[in-house]
Formats: structure tokens, C-alpha cells, sequence
């Protein structure tokens, strides 16, 4: 009966198995809400975010202008 099993468990060997499972509960659905699709809405067309002649454009690029040499 001297051949039983050492089941004696250091702190660090511990330690290092538990944040190697947070770690891959953590990056599994991370990488499965990164692989499903986005659901998309093809009834109504988005409206169109730039829009070149818009005040604010304009005023933008005409603050931003680099001086004529």
C-alpha cells in the first residue's frame, strides 16, 4: 500500500491551471460572437453618414486649409 498516488498540489501549479481555464473560457466566445453574423436591416437603407457639401464639411476643410506659400 505505499504506492498511493501524491495528489499533493503546489499553490503556483494551482494557480497556473486556473488562469489557463479563465483565459479559455474568456477567448472562446469572444471568438464566437467575432464569427456570427450581423444581422442587417435590408428593408431600410441607412441614411448616408458623408455628405460632401454639408456645412460642416465645408466649414472643416476651410479652417484646415495649409496657407498658400
Amino acid at each position: 500500500m505505499s504506492d498511493c498516488l501524491n495528489l499533493a498540489i503546489g499553490r503556483r501549479d494551482l494557480l497556473r491551471v486556473l488562469t489557463v481555464g479563465a483565459a479559455a473560457a474568456s477567448v472562446t466566445p469572444a471568438a464566437v460572437a467575432a464569427a456570427a453574423p450581423q444581422a442587417t436591416n435590408s428593408t431600410k437603407p441607412g441614411k448616408a453618414r458623408y455628405q460632401a457639401n454639408s456645412p460642416e464639411v465645408q466649414t472643416f476643410y476651410r479652417v484646415n486649409r495649409y496657407p498658400v506659400k
